[in-house]
């Protein structure tokens, strides 16, 4: 109906000959591609609809949810999908629309035609100039997201409280924003004005892109405000009903600094990791408590599955000899953590300080995102039955209604491309394909952020303190820069908290945003955060401008090229008709040599990034050939694991160890091919679905503590014990496959739910003591379960100490452990002693683990009606952003968005 509108008055000014071509159905595309993206792509709903729907909620817009079931069924039969019924759970990806399925076509310019496709209400956008494409992209983001990308765009510049309400989870997200990333308007336009200056043509392309792109948001935001039934129905309820103000490129910047402050960055932990080493030096002295710390850090874990299956790559390895006076090390019990928010009429000073920590939201957040994830399967030609490669792939950004991300088919001067993308910087294709190749990315993480001690002092010229708002720099006393944000406000329709405000303070130095305070060796210091992207927020779209263009991707090695230029940390898989290819791309900081990746670093010339240019925020990088990559390896699996020997682990990755759950997709390949057998793309499919249900902590760590306990003699340990080891020989699935409302084996999953946590605490709390103990969970916490603490968010198991109680439980039972710890933890050595141990811990969860205790504090399944239900704990929520929400799907570890690609011939 909008658009219909739309076009109608365009048709009335504009002969049909002024509108751009629409492509035929599959013209220049070697065919192959699948996709899935739910609930639907139809993010849209105006008052109206909105009404009918709190009426009756089976009266959703159109292409609200029509790929929600799709998604959501694969569950129950996974995995025995057949391939005929692919069609039935992914959505044809072609390039275009099928003849007869066309739902409408209008043109917002006469330079870009839009067509809608009946099946989904996928925007295919045809433009006779790239400026016309690059309109048409920004026209779709407002038909389909407005209300979302206008959320987006004011959490980017930690805003979300002033512009949607000020729920708790509202607060702790902008106060996370602003530690990562504060940014002034100024700043925000000097990225998008220096992009000519420093990529040239390349650059202003972007810019040129970038302007187009904000014209066509522009264009359907001034259509909406004299059309109420183009607005979005949400603007009234958080009062705001004239709609939101024009768009700029600053809004672009904005949205991507979010994004990429989320899912492209590592490291920064450097000051936690610190405490740790204090901590543990504290209970078991100097050179004992370093090879404790060193035990938890899992920095290069010679057992930590890989990417790359060979070959190595060396990126920030610990030096033999750390330079004299470069480590920076506080004093102990001095670190002081900087506060974001310094004033708050709605609660008590405080807030997130440097790098955000568990990603966990608050109930009444309108935004949850996992930190990191996203998975990739790739079998390369030589295992694939058709002689072609086959990829399922896709990120996992969590689950929204509408979703955070949109589905778009882009074709103009310089690109050919369908996939999906963030609305709001869905200027090009960032996940998706070309005619005849498919890209995807998982989170990487390597490490470019670093942490570095500034001395304090006053710029005033008296004596510094702890709290002093004055620097050593450059042989001078530097005044900090104070980036300030003030938001305030009051109840609406969305959400009803009381009227508050809060103040949020980041202080920005020459080498990044003040993270925390300290002394050392009584010497007052401010620890900073630097991070290689800062500043440099949308230099990336160079690599998704590549990725969008055939002329560009011929090859793998032009695949690896583009994939250089992305300055966020990211693992890229591509596939052609013949080659499949990996790259790890980010602007990985060339750090000075002989200092210590592990902690803060002393702010002195000789310590600093080499090529360090604070002006402009850049450095020297690693080149592509020191990045892991590999082309053509009989299979590749990605899971945001370790990318390659000798790529170290960020100093806030510590569960790069020997259990990580890319496990279960390697697995899966490996059975799949064994006597050389080989796989098709729905045989992937199903590895990739069934893998998706697995709980990781039983299918690799308790057989190993089920080995240690024995036989009980108690009988009703013994009878637990039965059920678990069922369980495993099954599989060790949290699934519901005859989709009866239980999970098959539910009293196991209710056991290791209850005792996990006991186990834990059983194995490692007594050696390592209290204090340590919860200072090691600061950086990796023990368990990542499907709940999410109430997040509901499918993705689990990402991070955990699962890859601690496998070696240490290895050790115990003596089996083959390649980097041991320095010392056994469960019984502290002792066999007979942990073999009590762990099972007096099974016997105490068995006395808690009854459904009603375990998960009745569930808020979301509480107001389900669904109070204590098991499947209800684990399950996908839909979070919504508006009044139209979701039923909940069973829970599978999955990406959101998820393409599945096997190409038969070249374009």
């Amino acid at each position: 109906m909008r658009t219909g509108v739309i076009a109608l008055l365009l048709a009335l000014v504009l002969p049909a000959s002024a509108f751009a071509a629409v492509q035929p159905y599959q013209q220049n595309d070697a065919t192959g591609f699948w996709n899935i993206l739910p609930p639907g792509e139809n993010g849209f709903d105006n008052g109206a609809q909105l009404l009918a729907f709190e009426a009756d909620h089976s009266q959703r817009p159109p292409h609200n949810d029509d790929q929600l079931a799709m998604y959501g069924d694969l569950v129950h039969v996974a995995p025995h999908l057949q391939a005929a019924d692919i069609p039935k759970y992914f959505k044809d990806a072609s390039f275009g629309v099928k003849p007869g399925d066309v739902e409408r076509t209008y043109s917002p310019r006469s330079d870009v035609t839009i067509e809608r496709d009946k099946g989904s209400g996928t925007g295919h956008v045809y433009g006779d100039t790239r400026a016309g494409t690059m309109f048409g992209a920004g026209y779709l983001a407002a038909e389909d997201r407005l209300f979302f990308i206008d959320v987006l765009r004011h959490l980017g510049r930690a805003q979300l409280t002033s512009f949607a309400g000020g729920a708790q989870g509202n607060q702790d997200f902008d106060q996370e924003q602003w530690a990562i990333a504060p940014y002034t308007e100024s700043d925000l336009q000097r990225q998008y004005d220096q992009l000519d200056d420093l990529y040239g043509a390349e650059g202003k392309q972007i810019q040129d892109d970038a302007q187009a792109y904000v014209d066509g948001v522009n264009a359907y935001i001034t259509q909406a405000k004299l059309n109420p039934n183009l607005m979005p129905g949400e603007y009234a309820a958080i009062n705001q009903p004239t709609g939101p103000a024009d768009w700029n490129v600053r809004d672009i910047i904005a949205t991507a600094a979010l994004v990429g402050g989320i899912f492209g960055k590592g490291g920064g932990s450097e000051l936690q990791s610190a405490v740790v080493l204090e901590q543990a030096q504290k209970r078991f002295g100097r050179r004992r408590g370093m090879k404790v710390w060193r035990d938890f850090r899992s920095a290069e874990d010679p057992e930590a599955p890989t990417t790359v299956h060979k070959k190595r790559f060396t990126y920030e390895a610990t030096p033999k000899h750390v330079a004299r006076g470069s480590r920076a090390l506080p004093d102990p019990g001095t670190v002081k953590p900087e506060p974001v928010r310094q004033g708050s009429s709605s609660g008590p000073p405080g807030g997130a300080g440097g790098i955000p920590g568990s990603g966990t939201c608050l109930p009444g957040g309108l935004i949850c995102l996992p930190k990191a994830n996203s998975n990739a399967l790739v079998v390369g030609r030589k295992l694939s039955k058709s002689g072609h490669p086959l990829a399922v792939f896709g990120p996992q950004t969590g689950y929204f209604a509408p979703q955070i991300l949109m589905d778009e088919d882009l074709h103009g001067p310089g690109i050919d491309a369908r996939g999906a993308a963030f609305p709001g910087v869905n200027l090009y294709v960032e996940l998706g394909r070309g005619p005849d190749y498919a890209w995807s990315a998982t989170s990487a993480g390597q490490d470019n952020t670093d942490t570095f001690a500034v001395d304090l002092c006053d710029p005033n010229g008296g004596a510094a303190t702890i709290d002093s708002l004055g620097y050593m720099y450059g042989g001078k006393c530097q005044a900090m820069e104070a980036l300030t944000r003030d938001n305030s406000w009051v109840p609406n329709a969305a959400d009803q908290s009381p009227p508050g405000s809060e103040h949020l303070v980041a202080y920005r130095t020459a080498l990044g945003i003040v993270v925390g305070r300290a002394t050392i060796k009584g010497t007052p210091v401010a620890y900073t955060a630097l991070r290689s992207t800062y500043m440099h927020e949308v230099d990336s779209a160079r690599g998704f401008s590549d990725f969008n263009d055939p002329s560009k991707m011929t090859s793998p090695a032009a695949f690896k090229r583009a994939a250089y230029k992305i300055g966020y940390t990211f693992n890229w898989l591509y596939v052609d008709n013949k080659h499949d290819a990996y790259f790890n791309s980010g602007a990985n900081p060339v750090r000075a040599r002989h200092t210590d990746p592990n902690f803060p670093v002393r702010a002195k010339p000789q310590f600093l990034w080499q090529g360090f240019d604070p002006a402009a925020v850049t450095a020297r990088y690693t080149p592509a050939r020191q990045h892991p990559q590999v082309v053509d390896q009989n299979f590749i699996t990605s899971w945001s694991n370790k990318q390659a020997k000798g790529s170290r682990a960020s100093d806030a990755q510590w569960g790069w160890s020997s259990v990580y759950r890319v496990q279960p997709l390697s697995d899966r390949i490996r059975r799949a091919t064994r006597h050389h057998h080989k796989m098709s793309l729905v045989d992937l499919i199903n590895a990739m679905e069934d893998a998706g249900t697995v709980d990781l902590r039983a299918d690799k760590v308790l057989p190993l503590a089920l080995k240690v306990i024995g036989r009980p003699r108690d009988p009703a340990e013994r009878r637990a014990v039965g059920l678990l080891r069922a369980w495993v020989r099954d599989g060790a699935h949290r699934r519901d496959l005859d989709n009866n409302g239980e999970y098959e084996h539910s009293e196991a999953i209710r056991i290791l739910d209850a005792w996990w946590p006991l186990w834990i605490q059983t194995e490692f709390g007594s050696v390592l003591g209290k204090p340590l103990y919860k200072d090691i969970q600061s950086i990796l916490s023990i368990d990542n379960p499907p709940n999410n603490h109430g997040d509901h968010l499918g993705s689990a198991y990402q991070d955990g100490w699962y890859g601690y109680a496998s070696k240490d439980l290895r050790t115990i039972l003596h089996r083959k452990v390649r980097g041991r710890y320095s010392q056994v933890y469960c019984g502290r050595g002792h066999l007979r002693r942990c073999r009590n141990a762990l099972a007096g811990s099974l016997k105490r969860a068995l006395a808690h683990d009854s459904a009603s205790e375990l998960y009745s504090h569930d808020q979301v399944c509480n107001a389900a009606g669904r109070s204590g239900d098991q499947k209800c704990f684990d399950a996908i929520r839909m979070r919504p952003l508006g009044a139209v929400t979701q039923p909940l799907i069973d829970w599978v570890n999955r990406p959101t968005f998820q393409q599945a690609v096997e190409i038969p011939r070249r374009r």
